[in-house]
Formats: structure tokens, C-alpha cells, sequence
């Protein structure tokens, strides 16, 4: 189990970013509106699962969250394309087109 631990934190440091992020308070809260939505449709998830509640309805709201995140995920692409990449390249840092094309991949 400790060998998996490492190689998660291992995977974990891969994708940290060398370079500093900074988003504009409206960017940031935009993200964090759209994550509480996500979160209440995770809890309607949750809370219909405890109540028993008809299978379809549930793959109804789990359709709600994948498309809340997959949106959200979205914004972030471009936010990082439009602002983060192009700091990046500014201060000279290439790998961080590599860091995000394998984030990109996993995310896709």
C-alpha cells in the first residue's frame, strides 16, 4: 500500500505547475459558484440513493453532475489556455505546455 501512496504523490508532483497562478477574483468565483451547484447536485445523488430512489432518476441527476463538471472543466481549459499558458511562455517556461497537454488528457 505504501508503494501506491509514493506513486501517487509521484503522479501528484508530475502535474504541479513550476509557475504561479493568479486568477481574477471574478474568474475564481465563478469556478467556486459553479463547484457549489456540482456539490448540491452530488448531495441530490447522495440523498436519492439513501432514499431509495427509482435508478433512472438517479442516472438523471448523475447526467446533471457529469455535465456540471465537464462545463466547468471547460472554463478552466480556457482560463488556463487565454491566461496561464500565456504567462508561462512570458517568463519562458515550456513545460508547462507539457504539463497541460498530459492534464488535458487525463481530464478528456
Amino acid at each position: 500500500m505504501a508503494d501506491h501512496t509514493h506513486e501517487h504523490l509521484q503522479e501528484k508532483e508530475q502535474l504541479t505547475h513550476v509557475h504561479g497562478h493568479y486568477h481574477s477574483p471574478e474568474h475564481k468565483k465563478k469556478v467556486l459558484n459553479r463547484l457549489a451547484r456540482i456539490i448540491g447536485h452530488l448531495q441530490k445523488v447522495k440523498d436519492m440513493v439513501e432514499n431509495d430512489e427509482d435508478c433512472a432518476d438517479v442516472l438523471v441527476q448523475l447526467s446533471a453532475v457529469n455535465s456540471a463538471v465537464r462545463s466547468l472543466g471547460k472554463v478552466i481549459i480556457n482560463e488556463h489556455i487565454t491566461h496561464c499558458l500565456i504567462h508561462a511562455m512570458e517568463d519562458g517556461n515550456r513545460h508547462s505546455i507539457e504539463e497541460f497537454r498530459k492534464a488535458i488528457e487525463r481530464f478528456l
